[in-house]
């Protein structure tokens, strides 16, 4: 069970080499990728002038991107790391939908993903206007009304059916009503009875459904929504106390806080705090970082790593994504260079 406050919090020495060793032995894993699938919109250009119709940049567009956003975009920085990534995922039945289709499946090949298409829902698409490096504004299509009863049933079914091809889990809840504390409990109880480990990158409030998690990956705004306790990036000691809080309260085994700039925070069932300092030369996007890191662990603990092992190559991963601008990944020759290694 987790302590309600840590035994001392402490910054180890960078293991270069051990991160390396890993990063050598991720093309053994196998990892299941569960939850919200998204289609990321980009609009790229300049901006250096206000419109004369509002107090708003008009931005002069140079180029467009699209992407698997969401789950899709753990799948792709496993795939990128030699991971062999299997994805259960919904889409509407839509044109976005069938672009989604294409593009994860292009992502994860020789792996086929499963997916279920749901008539009554739209995909979620998410559309940004970026001017430089700069985003000027979101918007967003979506549903986040849960799964009903029958499409539940079924991405149940799918589970089932991939869990035994796999030695860990990754669900990543975006809120948009795939991974309902339903089926985020069904989820993790299959996976725990399997003897799967689980990562979990959480949403909302209620941390009740990731009951029995390995690990949960919250930053620290999350982390602060979920305890009710204002948290700052720098309080290491705060958010220490209410992670294992956190912990102790919902049966989470581990928990890693990423705090941006600060780096990030494991918090072990042990009752140890280790600060992991950020690797980043610089930050000009975190979109997807959250992503990377709960993806490198998830990796890692099916590669038969410690969860500090993992979170020091997560480090490393997460400090080449936000140096990028959208949503991105890290490959394995980017995350060595960014250490600098003979």
């Amino acid at each position: 069970m987790a302590r309600a406050e840590a035994k001392g919090a402490m910054t180890p020495k960078p293991s270069l080499t051990q991160a390396l060793d890993l990063l050598a032995r991720l093309p053994q894993a196998k990892v299941l990728c569960l939850g919200d699938l998204m289609l990321d919109r980009y609009v790229y250009g300049t901006a250096d002038r206000l419109s004369p119709e509002a107090p708003v940049p008009v931005v002069r567009v140079q180029r467009r991107a699209v992407m698997p956003g969401g789950l899709g975009n753990v799948a792709k920085n496993l795939a990128a790391l030699g991971v062999k990534a299997l994805a259960v995922a919904l889409v509407g039945d839509d044109g976005p939908g069938q672009e989604l289709k294409s593009l994860l499946a292009a992502a994860l090949s020789p792996l086929t993903p499963t997916f279920l298409a749901d008539p009554d829902r739209p995909t979620t698409v998410k559309t940004r206007l970026i001017a430089g490096i700069q985003q000027v504004v979101r918007y967003d299509e979506e549903s986040t009304e849960p799964l009903s009863p029958a499409v539940a049933a079924l991405y149940r079914a799918e589970i089932e059916k991939a869990l035994p091809k796999v030695k860990a889990v990754a669900l990543s809840d975006y809120g948009k009503g795939v991974l309902s504390p339903e089926v985020a409990a069904f989820a993790l109880d299959l996976a725990q009875k399997a003897g799967r480990p689980t990562v979990v990158d959480p949403k909302g409030v209620d941390y009740e459904p990731y009951r029995g998690a390995t690990l949960v990956t919250p930053n620290c705004h999350e982390l602060s929504m979920a305890t009710g306790r204002p948290l700052a990036k720098t309080d290491s000691d705060g958010i220490a106390a209410a992670g294992f809080g956190l912990m102790a309260r919902h049966g989470v085994k581990n928990l890693l806080v990423t705090r941006s700039e600060e780096g990030m925070t494991l918090l072990l069932n042990s009752g140890q705090a280790i600060h992991l300092p950020t690797r980043a030369r610089a930050v000009y996007d975190v979109s997807g970082a959250g992503d990377t890191v709960m993806g490198v662990m998830a990796a890692a603990l099916a590669a038969g790593a410690s969860l500090m092992e993992g979170a020091e190559l997560a480090a490393l991963a997460a400090g080449v994504v936000v140096g990028k601008v959208g949503t991105a990944v890290a490959t394995p020759a980017e995350i060595k260079e960014s250490i600098n290694f003979p």
